[in-house]
């Protein structure tokens, strides 16, 4: 107990006793416990072929131990036991792992735990959980961007929302790691990886897009997972942190209507991604509130800025009966319109009013600045970490959902038509 292991001896023949107990790779200083009147030279028990640096190998000095309780005490300056990084190297895991698995937490496969205590076995490891600290930064959060070759790191959006997680992971003492790939295979290989090396204690997927198979793994191998976005499928047993998209739409097509508009078009990402599919939902369900059919041919959608758009865009945007509004699903999105306004000699509001999303920095960059949807992309993070977790600490918790609010903020990119 406290760093000192006790035995009774009553021989010579103990000495067997005594190495069998002692750490594999350690010379031990012997003396009486409590006994201050026996002070021969100290005494020490070798380990393996470990000599002491000083004095003789073990030699009881006559009849002052016999039934006597003695303590083992490791010399400080001869220590050399084994630590946890040494199990962790070992084992081929973390040293969080290790303590992880010392501590029997469900997040460790049962594999990983029997790998682990077997090395710690055949090492000699004996976790002091006294002395060890508070764990530092000892649990792990995968933040699983949508693949791409290059636009999603350009997406200010997305930084945004890996803020507010780190925030308050460090609050947390919770290190997060961001997982990328330039398609959806590489991406699920590198979480594949990380689960079988129980490198991740949980997962952010920061987008939500229909047949998906990285949301299908994480499904599947009932890993704990937290969507930002709303979830394609099984939504009753997912986690996720949204904001009312459909809701947010309609608002903002709204906003265009009030203004006097009554042509509007919707310039948007692929419906596979749910936010922008509720989005267009939200400003179709504006339209036929007041009155108006939707177009399928006022939707221009693409997939990335690759995309050949430019010719259906040009041909929307040049006809008789031209839109005098559109409501486009994010800020860079809103940026290349401006843009391609300009090469058409259309002018951003004066002939074409404009509201986006997400309120990043190329909103208020732009001339005009844009009038967008600020969705909180720092909340998001935040509420996404929180609820990550408190289901690592909570594995029972059911399926939480969050709604993070909006707003909308008025700018320079929209004005009333000019017959109004």
């Amino acid at each position: 107990e406290g760093g000192a292991l006790s035995v009774l001896t009553g021989s010579w023949q103990n000495r067997q006793v005594l190495t069998e107990r002692v750490p594999p790779i350690a010379a031990v200083r012997l003396r009486p416990h409590q006994s201050p009147a026996v002070t021969a030279a100290p005494l020490f028990v070798t380990c393996g072929d470990i000599s002491p640096r000083r004095g003789e190998n073990l030699s009881l000095p006559g009849e002052a131990f016999r039934g006597k309780l003695i303590s083992l005490y490791v010399e400080e300056e001869q220590i050399m036991a084994v630590t946890i990084k040494d199990v962790a190297a070992a084992a081929g895991v973390s040293p969080s792992t290790v303590s992880r698995t010392c501590k029997d937490s469900p997040s460790i496969s049962r594999d990983t735990k029997e790998r682990v205590r077997r090395i710690m076995a055949q090492l000699g490891y004996e976790p002091n959980f006294e002395a060890e600290p508070v764990e530092a930064f000892s649990k792990t959060i995968g933040i699983i961007l949508p693949s791409s070759q290059r636009d999603v790191y350009e997406n200010a959006f997305h930084l945004e929302i890996i803020r507010g997680i780190g925030q308050f992971c460090n609050q947390r003492r919770y290190v997060n790691t961001v997982i990328t790939g330039q398609d959806d295979a590489e991406v699920l290989d590198a979480i594949q990886s990380m689960v079988a090396n129980a490198q991740a204690d949980g997962f952010i997927l920061l987008y939500s897009k229909k047949d998906c198979p990285v949301a299908a793994y994480l499904r599947s191998e009932g890993l704990l997972h937290v969507i930002v976005g709303k979830a394609a499928q099984s939504a009753n047993q997912t986690i996720y942190i949204d904001n009312d998209n459909a809701l947010a739409g309609e608002e903002a097509a709204d906003y265009l209507y009030e203004m006097g508009h009554r042509r509007i078009a919707y310039f948007g990402v692929s419906n596979a991604m749910l936010f922008s599919a509720e989005r267009k939902r939200g400003y179709q369900m504006s339209l036929l509130k007041h009155g108006i059919t939707p177009r399928e041919e006022d939707c221009v959608e693409i997939d990335t800025l690759n995309d050949a758009y430019e010719e259906t865009l040009k041909a929307l945007l040049t006809a008789p009966d031209r839109p005098t509004a559109m409501l486009v699903s994010d800020d860079i999105l809103a940026v290349v319109l401006e843009q391609f306004c300009g090469k058409l000699g259309l002018h951003v509001p004066k002939d074409l009013s404009i509201v986006s999303f997400n309120n990043s920095l190329f909103s208020r960059i732009t001339s005009p600045q844009l009038t967008t949807v600020d969705v909180n992309p720092y909340q998001l993070g935040m509420e996404a970490a929180s609820q990550t977790i408190n289901h690592i600490e909570n594995p029972n918790l059911l399926a939480t959902k969050i709604i993070v609010p909006h707003r909308l903020i008025p700018r320079e990119s929209c004005c009333p038509p000019p017959e109004v």
